[in-house]
């Protein structure tokens, strides 16, 4: 049965070999990517819709959503697909740090403004997250956004971490609303991921170790492409958060701590 998806970091790496993927496959994929030319690109020889919008602004957030809600009233699958690990610490225009921001907040939006079209879809809702989350998260949810001992790839795994927070908390407010929610890590994918860094993550995924220690990003899209087109509590437990083909364990004590989640939940609103 096809199904209409709609796919943000759709323009590149993991988010592009699912896209190519799922359009082959029969389903209605709607792109969602920051660079115009990418996008475009990749919407051109799909054929398919395609919107712009930059998640280090939430305003082209809310524009994206409005947008998508008038296109389609139903939705099936949102994959939030798009992130990425900074540099150093910036703040964006809406006075966020950027990594949570582009990483939690913006999809946390996305995914709050079409709810009406998730809920009529009895959608599946996929976060791309990352064993990040597990390597690298100092996580405080009294400093969301990253103002003490910054680092990049610290900030990065708490915002990874926020993700799978994320998506338990939208499994249990609205999973009896017929919403399913789940998120995974890809695997390291060999793409332009890391390409907005400093950090020594740069060199692995774009220098000549990328190779050694990267998969494909049609490799990386196997689990998208699975959650995108399974069945909840067949495919996938919803709620859960999946490395490979198995609910990853020994994430953090946080990862699994509904009042962390909550409360994730609650502070995210009120900055949005």
């Amino acid at each position: 049965m096809s199904r209409t998806i709609v796919l943000t970091g759709a323009s590149d790496g993991i988010g592009a070999a699912a896209a190519r993927r799922l359009a082959g496959d029969g389903h209605h994929v709607v792109l969602v990517g920051r660079s115009a030319a990418k996008t475009e690109a990749v919407a051109a020889e799909l054929d398919a819709p395609f919107f712009l919008a930059d998640f280090a602004e939430l305003a082209q957030v809310r524009r994206l959503a409005a947008d998508l809600l008038a296109a389609h009233p139903r939705i099936d699958v949102l994959a939030n697909n798009a992130g990425g690990i900074m540099g150093e610490r910036e703040l964006t225009v809406d006075g966020h740090e950027k990594t949570f921001q582009v990483n939690h907040l913006a999809p946390f939006l996305l995914t709050e403004l079409l709810l009406p079209a998730l809920v009529s879809g009895r959608a599946t809702v996929i976060q791309t997250a990352s064993r990040a989350a597990q390597l690298f998260s100092r996580f405080d949810v009294d400093d969301l956004q990253n103002a003490h001992r910054y680092a990049a790839h610290r900030a990065y795994g708490n915002a990874k971490l926020a993700n799978i927070l994320f998506t338990q908390e939208l499994q249990r407010r609205y999973g009896d609303q017929g919403l399913s929610a789940v998120a995974f890590h890809p695997g390291v994918v060999g793409t332009s991921f890391a390409g907005e860094t400093n950090h020594v993550l740069r060199y692995l995924y774009r220098g000549p170790l990328r190779r050694l220690f990267t998969v494909s990003p049609d490799k990386g899209a196997d689990q998208l492409v699975r959650f995108a087109e399974g069945t909840p509590g067949s495919t996938f437990q919803p709620g859960a958060y999946y490395e490979g083909h198995r609910i990853a364990s020994g994430v953090s004590r946080e990862a699994t701590d509904p009042r962390v989640a909550d409360e994730l939940w609650e502070r995210s609103a009120a900055m949005v």
